[in-house]
């Protein structure tokens, strides 16, 4: 009966002592304050000292903007937690770090969740639906930002470059540029039409012999339509074989 009770007292006192040394354990570290994983966030501060601002009050635009800025800052956070988390367990798992780092790094999640939760929610009351997107518009705008650093760092690493290895070692990089545009671009030619209101040439048959046109068609000569010019025949002159037959008649008599 002695032989039973000493290792069943053994067990409970080895398992009351681990429940009673992870009870006090975790008391001490939720009254322990961790160091920040991430330095202090200056454009949220710079936010809420606009938001305070009451005389004269802070414009929507300029507030905008800090929100803005504020968004990318998460956005370069949340990267970075997402590329150090699984880094930091692997060597957690190792006994390369303590634990105090990794608290660290959980405590610095939960605060970004906070965030993300409160950006999205000013970002609403500014305009509605905006805290959707408002992040996705921060990574676009961090990327830009990141590519102008770099193309604006071009010459001076291109000159460091030269001083390390000599400029006969550095490609050379010739950029064609495009021929000038003209400035006054001549417009191009239309198609060449026949003119409708050149005056169509009067045939040699339709001509007035001697001067002898009726009067009423010299009158109104500069009146008639060129599509009455071409329909309308000209008056043949009188033949002289009649004149001179009425004539003889008229003698007769």
């Amino acid at each position: 009966m002695a032989s039973v009770l000493i290792p069943v007292l053994y067990v409970l006192i080895v398992f009351g002592s681990l429940l009673v040394f992870s009870y006090f354990y975790r008391r001490r570290n939720a009254r322990k304050v961790y160091e920040p994983y991430f330095p202090p966030h200056h454009e949220r501060d710079v936010y809420f000292s606009l938001m305070q601002m009451t005389d004269p009050p802070a414009p929507e635009t300029l507030l905008k903007a800090a929100l803005v800025r504020r968004a990318m800052t998460d956005v370069t956070r949340i990267i970075r937690l997402r590329e150090d988390k699984p880094a930091l367990q692997n060597l957690l798992q190792k006994g390369s770090i303590g634990d105090d780092l990794w608290n660290s790094l959980l405590a610095a999640e939960k605060e970004m969740e906070a965030e993300i939760l409160e950006v999205a929610a000013e970002a609403n009351a500014y305009v509605e639906g905006w805290g959707s997107v408002i992040f996705q518009t921060a990574t676009e705008m961090m990327h830009n930002e990141k590519m102008r650093t770099l193309i604006e760092q071009i010459p001076s690493i291109r000159a460091e470059a030269e001083r390390k290895y000599g400029k006969s070692a550095l490609p050379k990089l010739s950029v064609e540029s495009a021929p000038p545009a003209p400035s006054n671009p001549q417009p191009a030619a239309a198609p060449s039409t026949p003119s409708t209101s050149a005056r169509p040439e009067t045939p040699s048959s339709a001509k007035s012999t001697n001067g002898l046109a009726p009067p009423s068609a010299r009158v109104d000569a500069g009146n008639i339509s060129d599509s009455d010019r071409s329909v309308s025949t000209p008056s043949s002159p009188r033949s002289p074989s009649k004149s001179s037959s009425s004539k003889k008649s008229k003698k007769r008599k």
